[in-house]
């Protein structure tokens, strides 16, 4: 993804050229291709290119409009042909994506951002309002960060130039950090207060020091789509994921496809081939990158990515993890990380790999196919559909289905019935579900302070208005947009990627077909299998869901138990008052002999733990913030007769 870069002095001072050489050595390596600047009067802007498309390669960015407003834009514009005929003969038909977007802001000013489909993030600066405009796409796949302090307003694509050239400490956002504990943190939120992330679907327009967000647009959750017979919906769900699959195969070198053996994955390649095959000449070739474990019984995916292999007659890159080296628990402070997501330290043995077939077939784009297990049915709960059932009164149906699904779930109807029910109260009255509540060694002060980000965010369903299961949808979309803004942009290995299930269209499409439809009993997946029968092999159309394996961060727990020891003796963690070492350590000794831990909590705990040391290395954080909340969390922590924490952050 290519790489942007601002600095607005509101008071009309000249950007510091030293700054902006510094923060050109920082971007350079994310974009390796041409770059471009700006700079008037106050304000300077950045620009490193990472070309996927044969248009990209003709674009000269930053981009100056009509109007003197200055466009940088990141990515890759999906309805290209629909917006050329909306908006006549300029541009032309190969016309590159920045100057059509440029068009369709001249033409409808902000109100075109709902009218861009694909993967994107921009900035606008307007020197005639004196503004500065950032905007992403409604899914939120690309990265835009900004932060405003007194005269001075800076955005960029990765964090690192906001943080490390602020001429000044952070204090950390523990709403960020408890988000992180759990699933992942808000998408406004960053790691530092003062620096936000803008948010999917929104704006954020700042003029005048203030910033002033706004969403502009968002799925309807009152489009039906409704057809009197199943081979319908099968017939339209192959049309939309079909063109989602076509728009991320616009590119000008071979695309690397991740293929698991899962229905996800396998899926897209499969299609991918399908849509190849029908004669679009203009589409790359198409690679594949697979893992397997031998020594893995219940997590071996050789025999089913295999079968699509054969059925696409060539081979894909094949990459044993089972062999793979333990994950080192230690800390590498040469390399500065400015999100816990971020890895600490060089490549692994895996990332290595990877990039040598990357590099080998000249790869820059990577489909993924995050998305499709939770949002297509992957989940096998009739719950949404019950409780849709439920809040429209539809008794009689509600009656067959609670009798058809006990029978599936081997479970009594009422059970069913008041798990739907349970979906409309507060978890005040019916409780916090086992998968939302905070790992068992969490500070009960901390959780106490960060219930809803440690809970997922997790909201009851309202009985009125949009269908449940259009809630539940909405609800499992945040959460991947709440992942896609902690993944990781790394310089080592510049890469692009794309994720058909993420979709608008087809997102749109899945919300709006009856629930029944996606699942039914005894049928996960039930649409999606049927409309992909002939495409996808059988033998992956009908597999088993596939496990969750845990075996991996057991063993290295295990082979590094005595650095393990050594890391809790003095934890950062503990000294800000968000973990109780005490208990994590007695976590840590359960799964090593065998228990059932949560093992994804503890994980990212390790994770944000190193991160907290590689940062006290630098002059990032501010000591003081620390000081003055984990005092704060004592103080609550002995009002609520929970064992204080000692603080010794120096």
């Amino acid at each position: 993804m290519s790489v942007q870069f601002g600095r607005w002095n509101t008071d009309g001072k000249p950007v510091d050229r030293s700054y902006l050489e510094k923060v050109k050595c920082a971007i350079d390596p994310y974009g390796p291709d041409a770059g471009g600047s700006y700079s008037k009067t106050g304000i300077s802007i950045l620009y490193r290119a990472f070309h996927t498309t044969k248009e990209s390669r003709r674009e000269s960015q930053p981009h100056i409009t009509e109007s003197d407003a200055v466009i940088t834009w990141d990515g890759r514009l999906d309805n290209r042909a629909e917006l050329l005929r909306r908006l006549g003969d300029t541009p032309t038909i190969g016309a590159t994506d920045i100057s059509i977007v440029a068009a369709a802001y001249e033409k409808w000013g902000s109100k075109c951002f709902a009218k861009l489909a694909g993967d994107w993030a921009l900035s606008i600066w307007d020197a005639k309002s004196r503004s500065l405009l950032l905007a992403k796409d409604p899914i939120g796949t690309r990265h835009l960060y900004y932060s405003i302090d007194g005269d001075q307003v800076a955005w960029s694509t990765i964090l690192d130039p906001l943080v490390l050239f602020a001429d000044k400490s952070f204090a950390l956002c523990e709403e960020y950090l408890a988000g992180w504990l759990s699933l992942f943190p808000a998408t406004h939120l960053t790691p530092y207060i003062g620096i936000h992330s803008v948010p999917s679907s929104s704006s954020v327009v700042i003029q005048s020091g203030k910033p002033t967000v706004a969403k502009y647009w968002d799925f309807d959750p009152a489009k039906r789509i409704r057809y009197r017979t199943d081979p319908e919906y099968e017939e339209h769900f192959r049309a939309v994921f079909g063109e989602a699959v076509r728009r991320t195969l616009r590119s000008d070198r071979p695309i690397l496809a991740e293929l698991s053996g899962g229905m996800d994955s396998s899926s897209i390649v499969c299609m991918a081939d399908t849509i190849i095959a029908g004669g679009a000449d203009e589409i790359p070739r198409l690679d594949t990158i697979s893992y397997y474990d031998d020594s893995e019984p219940n997590w071996n995916e050789r025999p089913y990515f295999t079968k699509v292999e054969e059925r696409r007659g060539r081979v894909g890159t094949r990459i044993d993890v089972g062999s793979r080296q333990s994950f080192k628990f230690e800390v590498d402070g040469d390399h500065f990380a400015a999100a816990p997501g971020s890895r600490c330290g060089g490549p692994s043995e895996f990332g290595r790999q990877f990039a040598a077939c990357m590099a080998s077939q000249e790869n820059r784009v990577v489909l993924s196919g995050i998305g499709g297990d939770e949002l297509t049915g992957g989940v096998p709960t009739p719950i949404p559909e019950l409780a849709d059932h439920l809040a429209r009164g539809r008794l009689i149906t509600l009656a067959h289905q609670l009798r058809v699904w006990a029978l599936v779930k081997r479970k009594p109807w009422f059970y069913l019935l008041s798990d739907a029910a349970r979906e409309f109260f507060p978890s005040t009255l019916v409780g916090v579900p086992k998968h939302n509540r905070p790992a068992p060694w969490v500070n009960p002060a901390f959780v106490k302070q960060n219930r809803g980000a440690l809970g997922g965010y997790e909201d009851r369903t309202e009985i009125f208005g949009s269908l449940p299961s259009f809630q539940t949808g909405m609800r499992t979309l945040d959460g991947l947009r709440r992942q896609l803004a902690c993944s990781d942009l790394s310089s080592d290995l510049p890469q692009e990627k794309r994720y058909p299930y993420l979709d608008r269209d087809l997102l749109e499409f899945v919300f709006a077909v009856p629930r029944e439809q996606l699942v039914r009993p005894g049928q996960r997946r039930s649409l999606m299998r049927r409309a992909l029968i002939g495409v996808v092999p059988d033998e992956i159309l009908h597999r088993k869901r596939k496990a969750f394996v845990t075996r991996g961060p057991r063993v290295s727990i295990a082979a590094e138990w005595p650095r393990l020891l050594e890391l809790c003796q003095d934890m950062l963690m503990s000294s800000l008052g968000i973990v109780d070492s005490t208990r994590f350590v007695e976590a840590l000794t359960k799964i090593r002999q065998g228990a059932d831990v949560p093992i994804v909590p503890l994980m990212r705990t390790l994770g944000i733990e190193l991160w907290l040391r590689n940062l006290s290395a630098t002059p990032v954080l501010r000591a003081a913030a620390w000081r003055t909340r984990a005092a704060t969390r004592q103080a609550l922590s002995q009002t609520d007769n929970v064992s204080p924490i000692a603080s010794n952050v120096n």
